[in-house]
């Protein structure tokens, strides 16, 4: 039985008549017919009763029609919505914090005004939590800082922002500048491993050679800036998350000689799944963005 079988027995029910069925479905008569035979076959028992110019449903007709008219009519609601499935289906966007606070807003009112009816859901988690809901197929697309992944991904780079090394001008270390060495052994307020920030500066020191044991470790940005105004350590965050502090001067910049940090953004998605027009529509808001910077 397949759904060719039920739209004849339909159509046979509203015209009471093999050739005006077929005429209205643009097929023989001869195969109205063997539709119909073939679904008694099935059924096991005569749906119409044959009449001499027309025939009339039997009681087994009368309840079939009755159980197929919700599935037909569930059917053509599909067929008329099929083709919009694109605009129908949600968008998963995982983000890190700093990019969900500084650039998604903007990149997802852009997108809005171009797709109105797409919904996009948007889950803010650490760069390493974002990077495995992508992984795992939970995540359409992922907004990520600092190194590009390594993986089964495409990528674009879309910013990039500079991380500020800064402590309060009561903190006592000797000079607003210093050596990579002595960096190191400051009391630091540093963010979590897993961070993209706190990745950036472990793997910057690493390269050259040194390591860091913090004072603090927070998953919280302003808890690292309230700390440092109170004089406890140096820390190491965006620059436009401390640029406030630093035009009060309740923060003051210190300069690490041969230290540059800075994170890169990216938009990455997994390089095998197919991209609708709406996520690509997403990546171009993305892009434009950035250069309306």
């Amino acid at each position: 039985m397949t759904l060719r079988h039920l739209y004849i027995f339909k159509t046979v029910c509203e015209t009471k008549n093999f050739t005006k069925a077929a005429q209205k479905l643009y097929i023989t008569q001869s195969a109205v017919s063997h539709a119909i035979r073939e679904l008694e076959e099935y059924a096991q028992t005569a749906l119409f009763d044959r009449l001499s110019k027309r025939v009339q449903l039997t009681r087994s007709g009368e309840l079939l029609l009755e159980e197929i008219l919700p599935v037909l009519a569930a059917c053509e609601s599909l067929d008329s919505r099929i083709k919009s499935l694109e605009k129908q289906a949600p968008i998963h966007v995982v983000s890190s914090i700093t990019i969900a606070i500084h650039w998604l807003p903007s990149i997802l009112a852009s997108f809005r005004k171009q797709w109105p009816d797409v919904t996009v859901q948007v889950e803010v988690v650490s760069a390493a939590n974002a990077l495995e809901t992508l992984r795992s197929g939970k995540a359409d697309l992922a907004l990520l800082e600092g190194f590009v992944p390594q993986g089964p991904f495409s990528h674009v780079s879309f910013d990039r922002y500079p991380l500020q090394i800064v402590c309060a001008p009561q903190y006592p270390c000797i000079h607003t500048s210093m050596d990579m060495e002595t960096f190191c052994s400051e009391n630091l307020l540093l963010r979590e491993k897993g961070s993209a920030i706190r990745d950036v500066l472990d793997s910057t020191l690493l390269l050259l050679g040194h390591s860091v044991h913090p004072l603090w470790v927070s998953v919280n940005s302003p808890a690292l800036i309230e700390a440092a105004k109170a004089g406890l350590g140096i820390t190491v965050l965006p620059d436009l998350l401390v640029r406030d502090e630093l035009e009060k001067g309740t923060l003051i910049p210190l300069h690490v000689d041969g230290l540059s940090l800075e994170n890169e953004l990216f938009a990455v998605w997994h390089r095998d799944k197919f991209l609708p027009a709406p996520q690509k529509a997403l990546l171009s808001c993305i892009a434009s963005d950035s250069e309306n910077a």
